[in-house]
């Protein structure tokens, strides 16, 4: 039994069949073929945040999948009026298959991980946020081939996107420049980790020197959910740290646009960029969908299911 709470829960070879799996699998969708490997299966899904592209891709996915999903918002349920975390995580393991978490605190997923007796996916903390980071690399690799070896930039908040770059940069072997205003670098202790595993990672407050020659410029809004009182107050940090048309000539002609989605036009980007011709975020969003089935494939199915179809 395995959890999914960060994307180093995977080694880099399983992250590398699961996008291999997410690739088949959509390709399998677009041709009309059914692909019912979680026939029977349950996903409980947990949710303390809004939500858009996680709650359908995932509802959607266990459906196709064969399977049935289970939104459970802690304003309804008992996590909501205080039930311990423990408490919840061994009454719910022991109905449904898998469960997903979205939530602020990081340790919330990591407690609920250990008292459960399913998989437990991390559907987005205010730490990491793995679920994003598979879209974004299939994505990548749709368009261009592989990212290995290859230069993303990130540009903004060294939040959970930040974060899960950074990790990802250990899977899957890109090498990742950060440019973040002081006071708002990743995470020192979740950095470190990933370097002392092979990440390649370079930080600076620098936006036009951290695209130059990137493969890839990807960024995220400028106040998370749980952070619009600061609003006011980053977009005075971050002024300047827009992923502009300027910034974006820096970065190799072939480059390409990514953003994690809801965004803010005229503030962390600009709306040529979004919507011009280097943005892939409409077909990134989507891979949110093909990636998670993979994923859930990879947690539920059995051997043979996963190899025959």
């Amino acid at each position: 039994m395995r959890h999914f709470v960060t994307l180093l829960d995977i080694s880099p070879l399983e992250a590398r069949y699961i996008l291999k799996r997410a690739a088949k699998i959509k390709r399998k969708l677009r041709q009309g073929k059914l692909h019912h490997v979680l026939a029977g299966k349950t996903l409980g899904m947990i949710f303390d945040k809004a939500s858009t592209r996680t709650r359908v891709s995932f509802e959607v996915g266990m459906y196709q999948l064969g399977g049935h999903a289970l939104f459970l918002h802690s304003d309804t349920t008992q996590l909501g009026r205080g039930e311990p975390v423990e408490d919840s995580a061994r009454v719910l393991s022991s109905m449904v298959d898998a469960i997903t978490i979205r939530t602020f605190d990081h340790e919330t997923v990591q407690r609920f991980a250990k008292y459960s007796s399913v998989p437990v996916i991390n559907a987005l903390t205010d730490l990491t946020h793995p679920c994003q980071i598979l879209a974004d690399v299939f994505t990548y690799e749709e368009q261009r081939g592989s990212i290995e070896g290859k230069t993303v930039a990130w540009i903004g908040d060294g939040n959970n996107m930040a974060h899960s770059w950074i990790n990802g940069a250990v899977s899957f072997g890109y090498d990742l420049k950060i440019a973040c205003p002081a006071g708002y670098c990743p995470d020192e202790k979740l950095l470190s980790a990933a370097q002392a595993l092979g990440a390649k990672v370079r930080l600076s407050d620098d936006p036009v020197s951290a695209a130059e020659g990137a493969d890839l410029v990807t960024t995220d809004v400028w106040a998370s959910m749980g952070q619009e009182e600061e609003q006011a107050e980053r977009e005075k940090a971050f002024k300047g740290f827009m992923v502009s048309e300027k910034v974006m000539a820096h970065a190799k002609p072939e480059a390409l646009f990514m953003h994690c989605l809801p965004a803010h036009r005229g503030e962390e980007v600009a709306a040529a960029v979004i919507d011009g011709p280097q943005s892939v975020v409409w077909q990134e969003a989507e891979n949110r969908l093909h990636a998670q089935k993979a994923l859930l494939e990879f947690l539920l199915a059995d051997k043979d299911a996963k190899h025959t179809s």
